[in-house]
């Protein structure tokens, strides 16, 4: 009488202790490269005009907010071209939203290679905010192209838009790391992605200026974390005319940085379960 082999069991396991995690998300950078680059090909793939929707996506929702706010609302610009105040905000917030959509959706993206063997899973929703900066940095060139054409000229303060561009990415990574765990554990949030964007862009100071917001309601307005975002971006490339709510912007920035943490430390508590669950 024969016995039957029993079946092969395959284990999936993280790293247990939080430096070892942190040492794989290093030796697993190629493998972060190959994500990025895989999703900015695909992305492109057998479009007739490639990276330019990179361009016109936020060129035509310019338009639309110019016409919108600055010609038929008549609100102020502070002295700057209306399309290059809207643009302004336009960069960050298309990137913050952007990341959003293609974070939330990158475990599900990837369930199979996530199903079949072990890396860090943060570098998923990381490498498809990267590909998201790529967008960010194909449409500055509107940016640019927007002040040849007024003959606007930065100051100083352009140098320090590295800064909060870094915020920028703090708040799409933080955000993206929470609805990509969320998406996997509650498949209902890949209906509830796209109403958060679409609400937000109408919380958040993209068409107008922040300074129309009344004075005591301006902290409170500042709870939604892309108001310091923004209002950097046009501080940094506005220069004297874009001026930072301090308290604001300090209550915005905690909240970033409380959004990094919160989702890093949520999507590692979950992390052990995506391969069972997805």
């Amino acid at each position: 009488m024969t016995m039957n082999a029993p079946t092969p069991e395959l284990i999936i396991e993280a790293g247990r202790h939080r430096g070892r995690y942190w040492r794989d998300l290093w030796r697993y950078r190629e493998l972060f490269y190959f994500l990025a680059w895989r999703d900015i090909l695909v992305r492109y793939k057998q479009t007739v005009i490639g990276m330019a929707w990179a361009l016109i996506r936020p060129f035509l929702t310019m338009v639309v907010f110019t016409i919108v706010f600055g010609n038929l609302a008549k609100l102020p610009s502070n002295g700057v071209p209306y399309p290059i105040l809207v643009f302004s905000a336009m960069l960050p917030w298309q990137f913050f939203a952007s990341s959003l959509s293609e974070s939330g959706n990158s475990l599900l993206g990837n369930a199979n290679l996530i199903s079949k063997v072990y890396f860090p899973r943060l570098i998923v929703p990381a490498s498809a905010v990267i590909v998201c900066f790529v967008d960010f940095m194909i449409s500055g060139i509107i940016l640019l192209g927007l002040m040849a054409w007024y003959d606007f000229m930065p100051t100083w303060r352009i140098l320090t838009l590295p800064l909060f561009i870094l915020i920028a990415f703090a708040a799409a990574i933080g955000a993206g790391l929470w609805l990509a765990a969320l998406n996997v554990k509650y498949r209902d949030f890949r209906y509830v992605v796209p109403f958060i964007i679409q609400f937000g862009l109408y919380i958040s100071p993209v068409g107008f200026s922040s300074s129309i917001v009344p004075e005591q309601w301006r902290l409170l307005y500042s709870i939604n974390p892309m108001v310091g975002v923004i209002d950097g971006f046009r501080w940094a490339i506005l220069g004297g005319q874009a001026a930072i709510y301090w308290p604001g912007f300090l209550l915005s920035l905690g909240l970033v940085v409380a959004l990094l943490f919160s989702g890093i430390n949520y999507f590692r508590a979950y992390e052990r379960s995506f391969a069972d669950v997805i």
